[in-house]
């Protein structure tokens, strides 16, 4: 293994990678150099072992703390891909059927117009309630039974499977409830035993008060004024009453600075990790579904995990093309889009996982047997990956010897 040690203007970086992996490393720090990167980390896993781990930078700009080995951070929506792990492992063990309706393990869902909803639709983003109409009381978003009722009483904002609006927060109570039914447990407890322990992994939802410590404070993304604005940043501006903006406005009080919203389970955004939790969840994922003698989900499960269940030319939230899996985000192109907001997150085709807001993502890739994990707490632009991120992956997929990703996946 080799060694990274560099300093930068932001602290120093440390880590250790095969050499296989030179590239990847430059492109981490170039995004100190050239990207105006603070604090990071990035873990890649292939074949089941760490060929790439690294950190560094500052994470905490007013005290100037060093971003350490062990510090972590809100992923954001990276928490999804999370919880849909736990949710395939219920799957593979034939305690949820993803054709089944909702009703059978949740049956005061099944009122208002969500009769027909089927667990598979909650995966996917189709269920139609991406958001809620009435304002939520403050706190909401910490308190698991008052937001499913809400989500019981809530009306869909389309037929149920007939398209797809990205469930933002939502996805964490409604495929979060599933689990709870299924299992017994609360979310973050299932996902510890089923997921974080079996793998090593540092990756809380409802993070122990005891590794406050190593929380990185998150910095915000500040738009420049001159920025064009995307389709989705117009709607939070111009409607109100929009999908958009009710998703992103109507939550209940989540923040990421919060402690009681790091210790809540808060399955849509409030996971706390570090590139190399997110690596480690999905390596098993990567591997065939099973990893140091311990099978997480079957041949068939994974496969499904694999494939594209719904696909929008606009997503009714974000306002752009998207593809999802069963509770994952697929590669997805937007590069060569007319509208202002291209966000893309460009993997292999058959590589399934989740980006978290600011830049975040972890996924497998079962084909190249890798998983990737990469955390930041400087928020870049966009909806989905921006460029440090996206260089990261890219560079990860040419030390794989992968040749292009003009078709809109690498191969």
């Amino acid at each position: 293994m080799e060694t990274l040690h560099k300093t930068t203007e932001v602290g120093e970086l440390h880590g250790t990678y095969h050499s296989q992996y030179a590239g990847v490393v430059k492109a981490f720090e170039k995004s100190f150099t050239d990207h105006n990167e603070t604090g990071a980390s990035l873990c890649i896993t292939h074949e089941g072992e760490v060929v790439v781990d690294l950190w560094g930078g500052t994470k905490d700009l007013k005290q100037q703390t060093p971003w350490q080995q062990d510090t972590v951070s809100v992923v954001f929506s990276s928490t999804k891909g999370a919880v849909a792990l736990a949710a395939h492992t219920l799957i593979s063990a034939g305690e949820l059927d993803p054709n089944a309706l909702v009703k059978h393990y949740w049956p005061e869902f099944a009122v208002n117009g969500k009769e027909a909803v089927t667990v598979k639709m909650m995966l996917d983003h189709s269920a139609g309630v991406p958001c809620f109409r009435e304002t939520l009381k403050p706190g909401a978003c910490c308190d698991w039974d008052y937001m499913v009722h809400q989500l019981e009483q809530e009306a869909p904002f389309w037929e149920p499977g007939t398209r797809s609006g990205y469930h933002m927060m939502n996805f964490g109570w409604t495929v979060g409830e599933l689990i709870r039914r299924v299992s017994g447990q609360s979310l973050g407890q299932y996902f510890k035993s089923a997921i974080a322990d079996p793998t090593g992994a540092e990756f809380w939802i409802g993070l122990p008060e005891d590794h406050e410590p190593q929380v990185a404070s998150m910095i915000p993304f500040r738009p420049d004024k001159s920025m064009q604005k995307s389709a989705f940043t117009r709607a939070l501006i111009e409607d109100h009453g929009s999908i958009s903006a009710l998703a992103l406005f109507n939550q209940g009080g989540f923040n990421p600075g919060k402690r009681e919203c790091r210790a809540a389970e808060i399955g849509g955004g409030g996971g706390v990790s570090n590139g190399r939790g997110l690596a480690k969840i999905y390596a098993p994922f990567a591997c065939g579904g099973e990893l140091n003698g311990h099978t997480y989900v079957d041949a068939d499960t994974l496969a499904a995990m694999s494939e594209v269940s719904m696909a929008s030319h606009e997503d009714a939230t974000l306002l752009i093309p998207t593809r999802f899996g069963l509770g994952f985000m697929k590669s997805m192109d937007n590069r060569h889009e007319l509208a202002v907001g291209r966000d893309s997150a460009i993997l292999g085709a058959s590589a399934f996982g989740h980006v978290g807001a600011g830049g975040s993502i972890g996924f497998a890739d079962p084909s190249a047997k890798m998983s990737l994990g990469y955390t930041m707490n400087r928020m870049g632009p966009g909806i989905l990956m921006n460029e440090r991120g996206q260089a990261l992956v890219d560079a990860a997929y040419q030390a794989l010897g992968y040749q292009s990703n003009q078709s809109g996946v690498w191969r």
